[in-house]
């Protein structure tokens, strides 16, 4: 549960930050970078309770990558007045997957993910 709760706010706010940040990423409001991290924090905690252990760890963060890269980047279809170049798309994973790596060995370390030895 401390994973999710970070992940509500770490991702929402690093998708503002990336859109702030990135020429290729361009949101029309403030609530799109909200609603794309939102869906990035709960995709990406389902696939930590699914998948992370201390074994899995790279693994995980390469899905997550992934993950990230396309919901960002398809966040475009469905958000009217939003343009996201794939480039921008792959900043703003990069920038995820730093934040996913820093709370994953988190989660690690103290225990709180079940599936740790």
């Amino acid at each position: 549960m401390a994973g999710l709760i970070m992940k509500l706010i770490i991702c929402p706010l690093t998708v503002y930050i990336s859109d702030i940040l990135f020429k290729g990423v361009f949101y029309s409001t403030i609530y799109q970078p909200i609603v794309v991290g939102l869906i990035l924090a709960v995709s990406a905690h389902m696939m930590e309770v699914l998948m992370l252990k201390r074994d899995t760890q790279w693994m995980s963060l390469a899905l997550d990558f992934v993950a990230a890269t396309a919901i960002v980047y398809f966040s475009q279809f469905f958000l009217r007045g939003s343009v996201v170049s794939l480039n921008g798309a792959l900043l703003t994973a990069f920038l995820l997957g730093i934040t996913e790596y820093f709370q994953h060995m988190w989660l690690i370390s103290t225990g709180k993910t079940k599936k740790t030895e």
